[in-house]
């Protein structure tokens, strides 16, 4: 540590607390040889920077040693990870060659530098699509998995330090963190650090009803840990008397967790009957694991009314990243829900650190499963042809839907995501089966290729040689793998119809005496806004394209007008960018930047003057602003990252009325259709579009569309109605 005296006293302080944390909680984990190893990357680091290199504030030395600690304490990572954490800084910020680390440190890490390097600069690639940079990010578990659980890990600890960072940055990495690592950990089973990043994602992109949430729990704190203490009691008595070593935990659910079962169901917070846990973990062997943890289940059920619905048995099958644990739900007299897991010490480090602990426990049948979705993956995203959003959206499927266990006529045992069809099966099986699927037979009965798989179906698949991939197939399948062969063959009859619509255009060429090559056919491109010359075949072999338009295009007058013409695509948006604001006319400022550019208010959820807003810069429309937690928010901030810029409202304009939808449930009463109509043209003045409602056994449900002029004026009408007796729920619609 002789290099530490490079620094100043306050720095040299700062660090050695830093080395001391981390070498105390190494020791505890690692052999005395091991710990040595890391001391010397420790010195390595503290060579590579000096007083001046800061990362947001703090010195870079003090952010690689908590990083390293982090992925020993909540990865469990061998060594050499930790030895990569400690010096990767010095290879994405001071450029340090691999060559020289792998001279000090050995070959072993350089190889994980070598990959750690080449999925971080995936980062400064903006014209990449995010998905693409995962394809990429993936394909790295080939070679050593260690790089991946650290760039998830390195993803977190940024976002744990998000308030340092500028607004923009905020956004972008809790995009990230929400779109791409969080629904990665999950998959890998990171659930802890899928939970965080959740959190934290949601407190930058949704801040509003965070908070809310945040205040609303924290209000019933003392009532909840009160009520989890009085659960508890009888439960540790009754383990006591049975000689069961168990620990017992009470822990509330994570914020975005309720948040998005509120959404889901649409229902409030008060209507979420599970918004805590408790986790028993047993002390047990190996051999007696499965017994103790039922033994277990028998013992809460004797105390707690079940609730047999809510029973998850992912014991016998653990999930496809390899969760273990018994989850059941039970009701406590005055009608409280609580959800109690079950699982042993070994499940609960596997639910807690994943793929990591492969480290401690590889062999055992929940690492078996992980093994199998990362040589899948590896092999998926190998083909050339795999389109790199298909893989997203497995991840995201993975993340909130459950999995449906289903069986081959031999009996094999197959796991899909739920809402998964026949086709995700057949394709699983093969890419001909897939092809020629016209149906099953499911437990004996027939049924078509949309019947989607419920659990312990028997699935024997029908085929047609006269069956061939249809386009409306996308619409229903979900697997990635089902995706990414019926888009493959789709295209190969593709470009059967474009090679006739080439000919057919050279052969117009010819007559027109235009000669035919890359320049006019560029010129067709542009002009008709095709991306590649196979989309123009294809529609003029279909004869969507005017041959006569496309000849006009090459005579003088259209020549000139076409000079004239500024098109918007994927390499002007820095020109579009870099326009400023005309204040006399917007009431948008965007990016601070802007000058008369074209915009509009997206259609998919409707913002208003006061909603948390961001533009999305099109290729052919200028910009289109969204409300943040647009339903498309998700697909466009993940595939199109580097078209997404800030957006605020400056300041409404009088006069101006927004249309807003609103969906109303209620009590079918007596003049409650004219109490609303009140509420809403005499009260508050509001004018309305239209309303229609719909009765059935002395319920109501409607739609309302109105003028509003902003959020405040939109929630103090919600407000207003919902004080009117007999209304259950106001909540507004994302489009209308």
């Amino acid at each position: 540590m002789e290099l530490i005296t490079r620094y100043q006293e306050s720095t040299q302080n700062l660090i050695m607390n830093q080395y001391k944390n981390l070498m105390r909680v190494c020791r505890a984990e690692y052999e005395k040889a091991e710990t040595e190893e890391i001391h010397k990357a420790f010195d390595f680091l503290l060579n590579c920077f000096d007083e001046k290199d800061k990362y947001y504030g703090e010195h870079l030395v003090v952010h690689s040693a908590q990083f390293a600690k982090m992925v020993v304490r909540e990865l469990g990572l061998d060594p050499v990870a930790v030895m990569a954490a400690l010096v990767s800084t010095c290879v994405t910020i001071k450029n340090i060659d691999i060559k020289l680390i792998s001279q000090s440190l050995g070959k072993r890490l350089a190889s994980i530098l070598t990959e750690w390097k080449k999925i971080s600069n995936l980062d400064v690639i903006p014209s990449q699509s995010q998905a693409e940079n995962m394809r990429n990010l993936i394909l790295t578990l080939s070679s050593d998995f260690r790089v991946i659980l650290l760039k998830i890990a390195w993803q977190l600890y940024l976002m744990r330090i998000i308030d340092r960072m500028e607004e923009k940055q905020q956004i972008q990495l809790a995009s990230e963190g929400k779109f791409i690592y969080s629904p990665l950990a999950h998959r890998l089973g990171l659930y802890t650090m899928m939970s965080e990043m959740d959190d934290i994602a949601m407190r930058i992109l949704e801040t509003e009803p965070f908070e809310e949430l945040s205040k609303k729990l924290e209000a019933s704190s003392q009532k909840r840990n009160r009520f989890i203490r009085e659960f508890i009691r009888p439960i540790e008595e009754a383990l006591i008397r049975n000689k069961i070593k168990a620990e017992i935990k009470g822990r509330p659910k994570s914020i975005s967790s309720i948040w998005r079962k509120m959404v889901r169901q649409k229902i409030e917070f008060e209507e979420v009957f599970d918004k805590f846990a408790i986790r028993i973990i047993i002390n047990t062997t190996p051999k007696r694991e499965k017994a103790d943890c039922w033994r277990v289940y028998s013992i809460i059920t004797d105390l707690y009314q079940p609730n047999p619905n809510r029973l998850r048995d992912w014991i016998s099958i653990p999930k496809s990243n390899g969760y273990e644990s018994l989850h059941t739900t039970v009701v406590v007299p005055g009608g409280e829900w609580v959800e109690v897991q079950i699982r042993t010490e070994r499940m609960n480090e596997i639910a807690e650190k994943g793929l990591a602990a492969h480290w401690k426990y590889k062999g055992i049948k929940g690492q078996a499963g992980i093994d199998q979705w990362l040589e899948m993956v590896r092999q998926a995203l190998e083909q050339s042809e795999m389109d790199p959003s298909y893989f997203m959206d497995d991840l995201k499927l993975s993340q909130y839907n459950r999995e449906i266990f289903v069986f081959t006529p031999n009996g094999d045992l197959k796991k899909f995501p739920e809402g998964a069809s026949i086709l995700d099966f057949a394709f699983d099986i093969h890419s001909d089966v897939g092809a020629s699927c016209v149906g099953a037979k499911v437990n004996g009965m027939n049924v078509p290729i949309r019947y989607l798989l419920k659990n312990g179906d028997k699935i024997e698949i029908l085929r047609s040689k006269n069956q061939k991939p249809k386009l409306d197939w996308l619409n229903f399948v979900v697997t990635s793998k089902a995706k990414t062969k019926i888009k493959l063959a789709l295209k190969e009859e593709k470009l059967k119809e474009a090679e006739e619509g080439k000919e057919i255009l050279k052969r117009r060429f010819k007559n027109w005496k235009i000669e035919y090559n890359d320049a006019t056919v560029r010129k067709v491109l542009n002009h008709f806004k095709y991306k590649d010359a196979i989309d123009l075949y294809y529609d003029i072999a279909r004869e969507k394209v005017d041959l006569l338009l496309i000849k006009e295009l090459f005579t003088e007058k259209a020549a000139k007008s076409e000079q004239k013409t500024i098109q918007i695509d994927g390499g002007s948006v820095d020109k579009l960018l870099q326009s400023k604001v005309d204040k006399s006319g917007d009431f948008l400022v965007i990016d601070n930047r802007l000058d008369n550019v074209e915009y509009k208010l997206a259609k998919c959820c409707n913002p208003i003057p006061g909603d948390d807003i961001f533009g999305f810069v099109t290729i052919h429309s200028g910009i289109t602003i969204h409300r943040m937690n647009c339903p498309n928010a998700q697909q466009l901030i993940s595939k199109y990252g580097y078209r997404i810029i800030k957006a605020r409202w400056s300041r409404a304009e009088s006069g101006k009325f927004f249309s807003v939808s609103l969906r109303i449930t209620g009590m079918d009463e007596l003049g409650i259709v004219s109490n609303i109509s009140d509420v809403i043209s005499k009260d508050l003045r509001v004018n309305m579009r239209s309303i229609s409602i719909e009765s059935n056994d002395g319920m109501f449900e409607g739609t309302i569309t109105l003028f509003i002029k902003d959020t405040g004026h939109l929630e103090a009408l919600m407000k207003k109605l919902r004080k009117v007796r007999g209304i259950l729920s106001v909540k507004r619609l994302e489009s209308h």
